[in-house]
C-alpha cells in the first residue's frame, strides 16, 4: 500500500484519529481492526460502486475518490462536534 501522505497537523494525533475512525466506521456497521482502520475506505469504496485499488488509483475522478473521502471523514467530523458539545456542557 502506498506511504500516506496526508498528515494531521498535530503528528501525535496520528493514533486517537485512527482509533477514532474505527469506533466511528464500526457504529456505522462497517467490519474494520484497529490495527489496520485505512482498510475501511476499500469497503465503502466497495459499497459505493468506485474501483478502488491497494496499488495506483490515478483513473479515480475527484467525485468518486470524494465519496470515499467524505463517508468516512464526514462522519469522523460529525462524531468530533457530537464530542465537543458534550464536552461544553461539562
Amino acid at each position: 500500500m502506498a506511504k500516506r501522505k496526508r498528515r494531521p497537523l498535530i503528528p501525535e494525533a496520528r493514533d486517537e484519529l485512527d482509533k477514532l475512525k474505527v469506533r466511528v466506521m464500526k457504529e456505522k456497521g462497517y467490519i474494520t481492526t484497529a490495527n489496520e482502520p485505512d482498510q475501511i475506505k476499500f469497503e465503502v469504496a466497495d459499497e459505493l460502486g468506485v474501483p478502488l485499488n491497494k496499488d495506483y488509483n490515478g483513473t479515480l475522478t475527484s467525485k468518486q475518490a470524494g465519496e470515499i473521502g467524505g463517508q468516512i471523514g464526514g462522519s469522523m467530523v460529525k462524531e468530533m462536534i457530537n464530542m465537543a458539545k458534550k464536552n461544553l456542557t461539562k
